[in-house]
């Protein structure tokens, strides 16, 4: 950046001195008289202010993406360990009573058994509603693997507390299979915009574990259309 105002400087306004660090701007100085031509300056340096942005945006990207805040700030901290990791990735056969009338009446509401009744093709939503404990991912997880199998593409969300919609979103836009290289400098309007294109013509599986608060639901809800003909399935586990 200040490279654009030292070529500014030079070219447009005349300034020869700058307050300090004479030698780098001469040096500076001497390569920019002969790169610039008249009528030209003012498009090159927004050309340079347009590169500027577009990195700033890829850093900002970077940073979203690997997390950086508080990764290394206290190496020694404890690091919490999530309660629902076990019930997002215990192996089927290590649950006990799984497959059981729950299983079974989970398995039902969602059917694709009757592809020929029209109200069957329109988005089914079901809620799997329970205090904490009792067992709703390991459930929704179970049928999760089961079912997926029937739809064109799936995705499988823990959102818990206080989470942040626009990741909520990215993530279920990954899990489904889109290119996340563009996600994260989208707002959640653009976000939502994205859900609506990539699912329009889809069969698709959404389950979104974990939410605590009926305003997230709303703005979940408003992503996934309920124009979708084609037998899809969006499940919540809920307190």
């Amino acid at each position: 950046m200040e490279d654009v105002v030292d070529k500014f400087l030079v070219r447009v306004e005349g300034i020869q001195q700058p307050h300090d660090n004479t030698g780098r701007f001469k040096e500076l100085k001497s390569k920019m008289l002969g790169l610039f031509k008249i009528g030209k300056n003012h498009h090159r340096i927004a050309d340079a202010i347009k590169e500027i942005k577009v990195q700033l945006q890829e850093v900002a990207a970077r940073r979203d993406r690997n997390k950086l805040d508080g990764v290394a700030s206290n190496p020694t901290e404890a690091v919490a360990i999530d309660p629902r990791l076990r019930a997002l990735y215990a192996e089927a056969t290590e649950l006990v009573g799984i497959y059981g009338k729950r299983d079974q009446d989970l398995m039902r509401l969602l059917s694709l058994e009757t592809d020929d009744d029209a109200s069957n093709k329109r988005l089914k939503k079901v809620s799997i509603v329970g205090f904490g404990g009792l067992g709703k991912t390991t459930l929704a997880r179970a049928v999760y693997h089961k079912i997926k199998g029937d739809f064109d593409c799936w995705a499988f969300v823990p959102v818990g507390r206080n989470p942040d919609i626009k990741k909520v979103f990215r993530d279920v836009l990954i899990d489904l299979g889109k290119s996340h290289s563009d996600l994260v400098i989208l707002d959640a309007n653009q976000l939502i915009k994205k859900l609506h294109e990539f699912l329009e013509n889809k069969r698709y599986l959404v389950i979104i574990d974990d939410v605590w608060d009926e305003k997230l639901w709303s703005y979940i809800n408003l992503a996934f259309s309920n124009s979708n003909n084609l037998g899809s399935r969006l499940i919540t586990t809920t307190r």
